[in-house]
């Protein structure tokens, strides 16, 4: 039986489907790089965190997850919505040939980088680089899409006299709100983050999370986000996965993972957090 069979049987005795549903992926350069056997699903409004040392795989995982890199085998099935007889739309990521994974990430999927000019058109406006993102699902009228930058620069607290200004020119919290706010302003259902909070200050990171969630929360997005910071998982996640040395070591709820962590590993995680 394929990995679409098994998808589409299991989400016949669920009452909520899995938006997306990661079965025995694998990418390794060497022993110890990369990632190995990660099967997981989320669901929609959940954030499933991914933390673990530094080169245990966690970016290289999100990169396959989002479509940016393929991996040496397992599967990625997407599951789009339903049709009008209730069926699920299934589509398997790495079936799908490059330009409608491009397509995918411009609308219904977004990626929020650790280093937001990553993310953003430095020589475009704050405003063009929501527009621009407006633009891919086919909007054009001018004055709709520049109201709509106007709502979401608002929505992520950076002032309106800003629009027009380059993101070059704003400090760091601002272009990494600015990249959120591209990556959301046309409603997408999951968005992948890598390390979204690195190298801000507390009361900048602070805001950022309090945005985070609140956004999570309205717009009922499903996140998978990828952070060294314990804390920011805690906060964001509401399940977590741990990772060692391309191997995912252990899963489950959040507080369940951090108050009472079962392998080795994770307890010598959170007791280093608790010595800090």
């Amino acid at each position: 039986m394929s990995v679409l069979q098994q998808v589409v049987e299991n989400n016949d005795t669920q009452i909520e489907q899995p938006l997306l549903s990661v079965r025995e992926l694998t990418k390794l350069y060497a022993p110890g790089k990369g990632f190995s056997n990660v099967s997981f699903d989320i669901y929609p409004g959940e954030v499933l965190g991914i933390v673990g040392e530094s080169g245990s795989g966690k970016s290289t995982l999100l990169k396959s997850l989002s479509g940016r890199q393929a991996p040496d085998s397992g599967s990625v099935i997407y599951v789009k919505g339903t049709d009008s007889d209730q069926l699920a739309q299934l589509e398997s990521l790495y079936d799908m040939a490059e330009s409608q994974r491009r397509q995918l990430l411009r609308t219904e999927w977004g990626v929020v980088h650790q280093h937001p000019m990553d993310g953003l058109r430095s020589r475009v406006s704050a405003g063009g680089n929501i527009g621009e993102r407006l633009m891919a699902v086919g909007q054009r009228h001018y004055g709709d899409i520049r109201q709509q930058a106007s709502q979401w620069l608002t929505d992520v607290e950076i002032p309106l006299d800003r629009i027009d200004d380059m993101p070059t020119t704003f400090s760091g919290g601002m272009q990494q709100r600015l990249q959120i706010a591209r990556n959301l302003v046309t409603h997408p259902k999951l968005i992948f983050m890598d390390e979204p909070t690195g190298g801000l200050d507390v009361s900048v990171q602070a805001k950022l999370l309090d945005l985070l969630r609140r956004l999570v929360t309205e717009l009922n997005l499903a996140v998978i986000i990828v952070t060294h910071d314990l804390a920011v998982a805690r906060l964001l996640a509401h399940r977590l996965m741990v990772m060692r040395r391309s191997e995912v070591v252990e899963t489950g709820l959040t507080d369940q993972v951090l108050d009472d962590p079962q392998h080795p590993y994770t307890q010598l995680l959170v007791s280093s957090v608790l010595q800090n």
